[in-house]
């Protein structure tokens, strides 16, 4: 069985290596000591969220904590093609739904997207309620799945924001029915970010449509059925991994 993730802040892992102690506490040591009653001679393993990730015996236990002796230690780099999930928001917690499976399968960054479509519309302090969801969501799938590295959670953006993304990337793709394109088999960069951008129920609007090819976006189709917005994404990226990191 897989170990279980706990992650940790960045300066407890700085230049840990094997043999080095190590103390998990905070919400995740309790949560270790209290809910998952891991105990002395288990091992756990331990991330800072950035790529290091360590595995550590534990070698005394208390309530709210574990005293950890490292036993391994591994620095996974930051891939050098980017995936990034633009998902528009959508209703019934559907974007929360794509980008948690989107975590799990890898993706290295989510974009929230006020589509002008979206049911659902972000403002005051019910933006940044919901941002801090998304950042809830991907940390928790992230741990679920064991990823050293807990995707970026970017800022919302609108049309505007979204097409300055795709210009700067090094490959936009848009999921559309109408596209005749199959995303499978297009050819992917060897750097940089590939967006997959996702629309709202009520689909992406041809003035949207336009502005992101115009901005160089290329529209793609997955099949001949229609996803939900909180699984073409999802599908998408399993799509784009086979080709490139599922090797």
């Amino acid at each position: 069985m897989t170990l279980p993730l706990f992650l940790v802040a960045p300066e407890r892992l700085a230049g840990v290596r094997a043999g080095s102690a190590v103390v998990l506490d905070g919400p995740e040591g309790r949560h270790a000591a209290t809910v998952r009653r891991i105990g002395v001679g288990e091992s756990v393993l331990l991330s800072d969220g950035r790529g290091t990730r360590a595995t550590a015996e534990v070698v005394a236990a208390g309530k709210a904590e574990l005293e950890l002796t490292v036993t391994a230690v591994e620095e996974d780099a930051e891939p050098a093609l980017r995936l990034v999930l633009v998902q528009a928001l959508a209703k019934a917690d559907r974007d929360d739904q794509a980008i948690e499976s989107a975590t799990e399968l890898g993706v290295d960054e989510v974009v929230p997207w006020q589509a002008a479509r979206s049911i659902v519309v972000w403002r005051g302090d019910r933006a940044a309620k919901a941002l801090r969801k998304w950042e809830s969501v991907v940390t928790a799938a992230a741990k679920q799945s064991r990823r050293s590295r807990v995707p970026v959670v970017a800022a919302p953006v609108g049309q505007r924001g979204l097409v300055e993304r795709i210009r700067d990337s090094a490959l936009a793709l848009v999921l559309h029915e109408d596209a005749t394109a199959p995303l499978a088999g297009q050819p992917l960069p060897d750097t940089g970010d590939v967006l997959v951008v996702v629309g709202p129920e009520g689909g992406i609007s041809p003035e949207e449509l336009a502005a992101f090819e115009e901005a160089g976006a290329v529209p793609v189709r997955l099949g001949s059925t229609v996803l939900r917005s909180s699984s073409a994404g999802p599908a998408a990226l399993a799509v784009l991994s086979a080709a490139s990191r599922w090797r």
